[in-house]
């Protein structure tokens, strides 16, 4: 029987059965985890269904669970909806949005993870997901971290998404200035530039190059990436010192989303990006 149509005790049973089994997150462990648990509290309550407030969220039930178990990003039309539709919320989930949205960002690796497609910007680095052992090495280096090792194997864990059965899309863009920088020395180059090369190749990824003669461009001085799911909002990411944060304010994701096509549009075809790889190879590091 459909739970949006069963009577109260039916109901009732449907919604225990989608608690069973279930690890809930610890309230207490972040903002994002308090969100959700308020979100479960509230729903129940009320004697809803995650199906029936999915609909008035405008979203499924896989993203009500999901944010319930503090384990996505709500978007503030999600807090918005939970303050409409719970009858003593007096605006509490938009008030909470924000606090939630802080502890986002810690959490990206965790996004990027569920992720279907990954768009990504750098203007002065390959990217974490498709740097080399040793152009990782070299970049973090910079930072002195305590613990060098720990950083890269971390970095490297990172890319294991890219050799699942079914890996999410990745979409780059760099400026061309990026491969011509050198990092650590001319071998750890060459060695970068031919993984981007495979990465390019690829028939389920796109590498883009942003030719260094092509005028100031809208977003060009800040790392950004974009994460889209198979359920819930997109996502960007700015990188920053000494962090970056996840936004997922939809008219700033939107910003994103219009400044990544503008970036794309002004790189060089896709289908040209193995051939100025090789160029930069014979002209730079031969």
């Amino acid at each position: 029987m459909d739970k949006l149509n069963c009577p109260t005790k039916e109901r009732d049973h449907a919604m225990a059965e989608e608690r069973d089994g279930e690890d809930p997150a610890d309230p207490t462990s972040s903002a994002l985890a308090h969100f959700g648990n308020e979100v479960a509290l509230e729903r129940e309550t009320l004697g809803m269904s995650r199906a029936e407030l999915g609909k008035e969220a405008a979203c499924g039930y896989s993203l009500v669970a999901k944010v319930e178990k503090g384990k996505r990003v709500p978007p503030r039309e999600f807090a918005e909806a939970c303050d409409r539709v719970f009858p003593h919320a007096n605006g509490r989930f938009v008030r909470l949005w924000p606090l939630a949205l802080k502890y986002a960002y810690r959490r990206y690796v965790e996004l990027e993870e569920v992720a279907t497609h990954i768009r990504l910007f750098n203007p002065y680095l390959v990217p974490g997901l498709a740097q080399t052992e040793e152009y990782a090495r070299a970049v973090l280096r910079e930072g002195r971290p305590d613990n060098l090792e720990d950083a890269v194997t971390a970095r490297l864990e990172r890319q294991r998404i890219l050799l699942r059965e079914e890996p999410p899309r990745l979409w780059i863009v760099l400026d061309a200035s990026v491969l011509r920088r050198t990092v650590g020395d001319a071998a750890v180059m060459r060695a970068q530039l031919t993984r981007l090369q495979e990465l390019a190749e690829n028939p389920r990824h796109v590498v883009q190059l942003v030719p260094g003669d092509r005028k100031v461009y809208h977003a060009g001085s800040s790392p950004f990436g974009l994460l889209s799911f198979r359920d819930g909002a997109d996502v960007a990411h700015v990188d920053g010192f000494p962090t970056g944060y996840v936004v997922a304010d939809a008219d700033a994701v939107e910003d994103a989303r219009n400044a990544y096509d503008l970036l794309k549009a002004m790189a060089l075809p896709h289908d040209q990006t193995a051939s100025e790889i090789d160029k930069i190879m014979k002209d730079v590091y031969a």
